[in-house]
């Protein structure tokens, strides 16, 4: 079996979120033995695809080094990557069966674009702890899948140094535990609407460097702030960094960006 390493939303090596893509499968490997690859890749995901009768789709699921998740950005985005760029699928519209439902990537100019559903989130009052495992105080909390902390600066957002315990059991009313966002505008002279950073010590990821199911959230909630359905987001992971751009269609949101495959390896042993 083949894999792929792929920096997804990066558009050069060595930027973006590494995701690794396995070759696709007739028949879903066990759990235990994906669990354990992803474990042994120690990526923020490892994407697994499945052959179906339609070659423009396929089965995907994706693991952690932790668990299994239900919706990933980059690993769905690298997976898309994989099989148009790698493998040259025959088409270059793809739909992926998840547990987040259909989702559809499409080929667009040098990058992709991906269909997932949005995540409006609800403003909600303070977190008991938030601001201290942060190091500062958020001026306001939205919840929708994870908590989102929006800070006063985008100066903030990169200086930010947070206490990665103290944030794995924060959960106020968002849908997961120990998943964060932080974000704040850009400033003025920057070429990005807003700049955030997502820390996920629930699933086992300290940061993420770039995180489409995070966009999910931050998309409608910037695009009623700005008033305009695109918004360009800089996902600040200091060293990396990836860019996301985003449009709102209705309970859907739109998440563009491009890859880059880094390396490419073969597994010496089967599920």
């Amino acid at each position: 079996m083949r894999q792929w390493t792929v920096d997804a939303f990066a558009a050069a090596p060595f930027r973006g979120n590494p995701a690794c893509v396995v070759e696709p499968y007739d028949a879903w490997p066990d759990d235990g033995w994906m669990q354990a690859l992803a474990r042994e890749n120690n990526q923020a995901e490892t994407a697994f695809l499945l052959r179906t009768d339609d070659p423009a789709r396929f089965g995907l699921r994706w693991f952690t080094p932790g668990r299994e998740v239900d919706l990933c950005g980059h690993a769905t985005l690298g997976s898309a990557h994989v099989l148009i760029a790698e493998l040259e699928a025959a088409t270059e519209n793809l739909t992926f069966d998840t547990r987040s439902g259909p989702l559809r990537v499409r080929r667009a100019g040098d990058g992709y674009e991906m269909d997932f559903p949005a995540n409006p989130p609800r403003r909600t009052g303070p977190v008991a702890g938030l601001a201290q495992a942060l190091g500062v105080e958020p001026v306001e909390v939205w919840a929708g899948r994870y908590l989102v902390a929006v800070l006063a600066d985008a100066a903030a957002v990169r200086s930010l140094r947070p206490d990665i315990a103290a944030l794995e059991s924060m959960q106020g009313e968002a849908g997961e535990a120990g998943e964060v966002i932080v974000c704040a505008a850009a400033d003025a002279d920057e070429a990005v609407d807003v700049v955030d950073r997502f820390f996920a010590p629930g699933v086992g990821i300290a940061e993420d460097p770039a995180t489409g199911s995070a966009h999910c959230i931050l998309a409608p909630l910037y695009a009623d702030r700005l008033g305009r359905a695109t918004v360009r987001f800089h996902q600040a992971f200091p060293g990396r960094g990836g860019d996301i751009e985003t449009e709102m269609r209705g309970d859907r949101v739109l998440l563009r960006g491009r890859a880059v495959t880094v390396i490419e390896s073969r597994l010496r042993l089967t599920p």
